[in-house]
C-alpha cells in the first residue's frame, strides 16, 4: 500500500491556494472554488484541500512536510508575516517548524533524515 493524498478543508480556497503555493507545492487540478490539488516537490505523493462551509472544531488536523530546507522556509514565512513556530530540534531526533494555514490545520515542517523511520528505539521485527 502506498499513501496517494491527504486533503484538509478550508472555507477559502484562494487563500489555501496561495498558502500551500507558498510552501512550494505545484498545482495540478484546479477546480476553484472547490478543490486544489498539488504535487508534492518530492517523492509521488499529492496533497489537496476540499471546500467546506465550516472548518472542524477543536485541534484539527496535523500534516507533516519532510523537507531539508527549515531555514529557508522559516525565511519565507517570515517574509510574509505568517506566524510560525521554530525550526526547534526535537528530543525524538527531528527538527520542525509548525505553522497554521489559513484555515487553522496544523502544517508542520520538518527534517528527520534516518530518523524519520529507522530512530535509534525503532521496534525491532
Amino acid at each position: 500500500m502506498r499513501l496517494n493524498q491527504v486533503t484538509v478543508p478550508s472555507v477559502d480556497l484562494h487563500r489555501s491556494l496561495a498558502f500551500y503555493q507558498l510552501l512550494g507545492l505545484k498545482l495540478i487540478v484546479d477546480s476553484l472554488p472547490d478543490y486544489n490539488r498539488f504535487q508534492c516537490p518530492e517523492g509521488g505523493s499529492t496533497f489537496s484541500v476540499h471546500r467546506v462551509d465550516r472548518v472542524p472544531k477543536g485541534e484539527g488536523i496535523y500534516v507533516y512536510f519532510q523537507t531539508v530546507e527549515l531555514d529557508r522556509f522559516s525565511a519565507i514565512l517570515r517574509s510574509e508575516d505568517i506566524e510560525f513556530s521554530g525550526p526547534k530540534d526535537q528530543t525524538w531526533l527531528w527538527r520542525k517548524l509548525r505553522v497554521k494555514d489559513p484555515d487553522g490545520n496544523a502544517i508542520i515542517l520538518f527534517t528527520a533524515g534516518e530518523n524519520r523511520l529507522t530512530p535509534p528505539w525503532k521496534v525491532k521485527t
